[in-house]
């Protein structure tokens, strides 16, 4: 994903280098900053090209907590955590304020690079493109919103990761634990009744199209346009 722009920050300047120097490897643009009010600083001058921010916990001035809850109050830029941390909790609290992915320090920088790579591709896609149309549902995976039809559709963080992961996985047939376990991002303990609860809603705001999600009896559910 090359010219790509990623902000790395942390306030360690071997730390912000050495993931630099790898990253630049692969010839992705870099940014950085050295503490949390840097961070807000540079992101909201370069918000346009910024594409993933690698972001420590623990800094001087503001933590990552509070830059990734100010980020997220109007931008869906994935956000990778760098932490030293390995608390349950933590993570879960994480995912609940929007984090993308963790990744615990020390780690291998060849394979941070591969999770940016790969949660890149993912969001953007392998030519850049962050909008996918299936049969008139375009999905817009840096903005994550939804359109029908040229209509925008609301729907909810949790909704629209549901349906991305299905049509991600189109014509596969994908069982409720498999689903709780992708799209929930970590053991989900309650009852798995409420992924039918959020198909349900899906499938209300697709309007005629919801007809595309599929229920397999003693599976689960099918994204499929045929």
């Amino acid at each position: 994903m090359k010219g790509m722009t990623v902000l790395i920050v942390d306030d360690e300047s071997r730390m912000r280098k050495l993931i630099k120097d790898f990253l630049k490897q692969k010839e992705y643009n870099i940014l950085e900053a050295e503490d949390g009010e840097k961070a807000i600083q540079v992101f909201n001058q370069e918000k346009d090209k910024i594409k993933l921010i690698l972001l420590d916990v623990m800094m001087p001035k503001l933590d990552g907590w509070s830059v990734l809850r100010q980020i997220r109050q109007d931008s869906k830029v994935p956000i990778i955590m760098l932490t030293a941390r390995g608390e349950e909790q933590d993570e879960l609290f994480g995912f609940e304020l929007g984090v993308d992915e963790y990744i615990a320090k020390p780690f291998s920088p060849k394979i941070l690079v591969a999770r940016v790579d790969a949660i890149l591709k993912r969001v953007y896609g392998e030519d850049g493109n962050s909008k996918k149309d299936f049969a008139g549902i375009v999905i817009d995976n840096e903005g994550r919103t939804v359109e029908v039809d040229g209509k925008s559709v609301e729907m909810s963080l949790r909704e629209y990761e549901l349906l991305k992961y299905l049509v991600d996985n189109e014509n596969i047939a994908l069982s409720r634990d498999k689903i709780l376990n992708n799209v929930w991002n970590y053991d989900y303990y309650g009852d798995s009744r409420t992924i039918d609860s959020h198909i349900k809603k899906i499938r209300h705001k697709l309007g005629k199209k919801g007809k595309y999600i599929k229920t397999i009896r003693g599976i689960g559910y099918k994204f499929e346009t045929k």
